[in-house]
């Protein structure tokens, strides 16, 4: 069993917990749906033996808010899956506040050949045999818990970026989805490119407040420069063109299920215009659908710290 995995934690439902168990046919993209699920900010659990499913469930439910929504993968790996699992199923249906549901993955032959062939790994029914007598086995041995489930998603024509979408929008319309969290970071190049960054911006082409006299040991933050650089056109052009290309990006990330942004904006010493910018576009990004906007100075931080 793989250890426990813990996205951005999910609010509690008032309708209660949500439980999601993940099963089908191995080389249908399981994996692909826990990540996906732990991005929602689902509590995953990856190969979870049979008996302790009923376990977790009761967990979940005494745990209180950060364990509000959990998903588990379950499949032929685990030995008793196949005997246990349909009166598992029963019992958490029967569970009160518990909100259950079984998806169930499979792909057509063709498929699964292909994706057993590129990832050169065994089928777990046929280690020493065809891989294609695993896959008809399994799916003959699974044919009753696939009759169980809440969901059958075929996923033979989608590739890994179109399945995990496919199961985020599933699970999207099910439980409140995490906002993604966009971190608006000031720098100075004289110190480096901030290795987290996903986007840069360089406002080194604006009006420079460190050779105004009594503005150079002033930041950004100080109202004196940001008076000083909303005088200018450039400035305000600078952004507006990129707020508006932010408005336009940020919905596109928030439908891919990206959890995290960081938008790195940076100015010679990072001190003044980047501070100012960083500022004025948290200001303006201010009450975007899905998101959850924090800045940090990195270079006044470091001046501080």
């Amino acid at each position: 069993m793989k250890a426990a995995t813990r996205g951005p934690v999910a609010k509690r439902s008032r309708h209660g917990n949500r439980f999601i168990v993940v099963t089908g046919l191995s080389g249908s993209g399981k994996s692909q749906a826990i990540r996906a699920l732990e991005d929602l900010g689902y509590f995953c659990v990856d190969n979870l033996p049979t008996t302790l499913i009923p376990t977790l469930a009761e967990w979940s439910l005494r745990a209180g808010g950060e364990m509000a929504n959990v998903a588990i993968v379950v499949d032929v790996r685990e030995g008793t899956f196949l005997s246990q699992f349909p009166t598992v199923m029963r019992k958490l249906r029967g569970m009160p506040r518990l909100r259950p549901a079984l998806i169930f993955l499979e792909a057509n032959d063709a498929a699964l050949l292909r994706r057993f062939s590129e990832t050169r790994r065994p089928h777990p029914l046929a280690h020493s045999r065809p891989v294609i007598d695993g896959i008809r086995r399994e799916r003959i041995r699974l044919a009753a818990i696939r009759e169980m489930a809440d969901q059958v998603v075929d996923t033979s024509q989608l590739n890994a970026h179109e399945l995990r979408e496919a199961f985020a929008e599933f699970s999207r319309v099910r439980s409140p989805r995490a906002p993604l969290v966009i971190t608006l970071l000031s720098f100075g190049y004289k110190h480096g490119l901030p290795v987290e960054a996903d986007l840069v911006f360089d406002v080194r082409c604006l009006p420079n407040p460190h050779f105004v006299q009594g503005l150079r040991e002033k930041t950004g933050r100080d109202r004196a420069v940001v008076e000083y650089m909303q005088q200018h056109e450039s400035t305000t052009q600078f952004l507006s063109k990129l707020v508006d290309f932010l408005r336009f990006l940020i919905p596109q990330y928030v439908a891919e299920g990206k959890s995290y942004l960081t938008i790195a904006i940076g100015c010679t010493g990072g001190r003044h215009r980047s501070v100012m910018m960083a500022d004025a576009v948290r200001r303006c990004l201010t009450g975007l659908e899905g998101v959850r906007l924090r800045v940090r100075h990195r270079d006044i931080e470091m001046e501080n710290g």
